[in-house]
């Protein structure tokens, strides 16, 4: 049990790459980090870690020897974990980074917090790339690719880009039935809070994209402008499906050039794959999958 610490220490130095962030961590130094895992290398007769000025990067060696680390502390949590799901309902802070977009998921989140009283949400809604295991995240919720070899990742519900307008703007300006035809009308654009970049409308013609030159009435990076915008009668947006489900019910807004629209996106829920799924995160990751998008 002694060895613990050392492990610990050298396991969480090797998910971060940084002594520093490892003893943040840690709750202790950069150097007794340091001095843990030199004690641990000169025991085990082998070097884990290249050192250089600005990083540290794995051996061979280290490599393997992390993967073992990774499963022996899998199975203390399993163990710990096990004991604590006979103790009740799942309890305890739970540390999520949403989307911006995620305030638009608040009916789902609030029926959350109904069924699961005991559990109390952090949330950090924001578009940047947060690195989930420096930045102590249980978990982060987002669209698009998984890049990140260290996180496992659960499917939470597709939506889709669709072209919206409020029926008094397309009686005063014209329902668009070609694409080009929105070069004549008020678009509304999203930008991208990471990159700064237009959000493309994702136009087709049968398999072809299309890149078309649309006017730029309004830029916004966030989605709640722009549907209040569309709402008003101020030009057409290209928004997630999920985020006008109220106003394409109560005619609000109606949908344009369906036939030349094509797009798919898929959410997912992100966590540290050497973490054991707590009963906090799987109730969350199991709620938030039947609840998002419901039918």
């Amino acid at each position: 049990m002694d060895s613990l610490g050392p492990l610990n220490a050298f396991v969480q130095a090797a998910q971060t790459r940084s002594f520093t962030v490892a003893g943040r961590q840690l709750g202790v130094s950069s150097s007794a980090i340091g001095k843990a895992v030199a004690r641990l290398e000169e025991r085990l007769g082998v070097r884990l870690f290249h050192r250089s000025t600005r990083t540290i990067t794995l051996t061979p060696e280290g490599a393997l020897f992390l993967e073992r680390c990774r499963r022996i502390f899998a199975e203390i949590e399993a163990a710990e974990l096990e004991l604590s799901q006979t103790q009740g309902a799942p309890r305890g802070k739970l540390r999520v980074s949403m989307p911006l977009a995620g305030m638009l998921m608040m009916p789902a989140l609030s029926a959350f917090m109904r069924a699961y009283p005991e559990i109390e949400l952090d949330l950090d809604f924001s578009d940047r790339l947060v690195d989930v295991i420096e930045e102590g995240f249980d978990a982060v919720v987002r669209a698009g690719e998984i890049r990140d070899s260290r996180l496992m990742a659960r499917a939470l519900g597709t939506f889709r880009l669709k072209l919206v307008g409020a029926p008094d703007y397309l009686a005063r300006r014209g329902i668009p039935r070609r694409p080009e035809d929105l070069r004549s009308h008020a678009c509304l654009h999203h930008r991208y809070a990471t990159s700064g970049k237009l959000e493309p409308w994702p136009l087709r013609r049968g398999r072809k994209q299309l890149e078309i030159d649309l006017p730029t009435t309004a830029v916004v990076n966030t989605i709640e402008p722009l549907i209040h915008m569309a709402e008003q009668g101020l030009g057409i947006a290209c928004l997630p499906d999920f985020a006008v489900r109220r106003q394409l019910d109560d005619g609000a807004l109606v949908t344009v050039l369906d036939g030349h629209t094509h797009h798919a996106g898929l959410f997912r829920l992100l966590w540290p794959s050497s973490r054991y799924v707590s009963p906090k995160l799987r109730a969350f990751a199991d709620f938030m999958a039947q609840n998002l998008f419901p039918a």
